[in-house]
């Protein structure tokens, strides 16, 4: 992904008070399908811009990133890759990934 276009992406939708959230990978341990400094955008919708790499472990950030549009709050989610039932057949990464998921608007407690 273009960085550029990510954050004039990021910008428009801030200019727009548009509702969105940016999930970025701040941390790696061990194999991940992405590494530190990756980003995400998450609509209201679920529909995406780039990718944290698929999966259960993006569907994850996806949900959280969901509850951090509805309530403005950022937060931080750790994917776990290290288990899971497609261990066996090598269908998973083995690695940690955090993700740090924020609001396009800015938060007001």
């Amino acid at each position: 992904m273009n960085h550029l276009d990510f954050y004039e992406k990021v910008m428009s939708l801030r200019k727009q008070g548009q509702k969105a959230a940016i999930a970025t990978v701040i941390r790696t341990k061990g194999s991940t399908p992405r590494k530190t400094g990756t980003k995400m955008i998450v609509y209201p919708d679920c529909k995406l811009h780039g990718t944290i790499g698929g999966g259960c472990g993006e569907g994850e950030v996806i949900e959280k990133a969901l509850l951090v549009i509805e309530t403005g709050k950022p937060q931080q989610h750790q994917v776990d890759l290290t288990e899971g039932l497609l261990y066996e057949d090598g269908g998973i990464c083995g690695g940690i990934m955090d993700v740090f998921i924020e609001s396009t608007l800015p938060y007001h407690s």
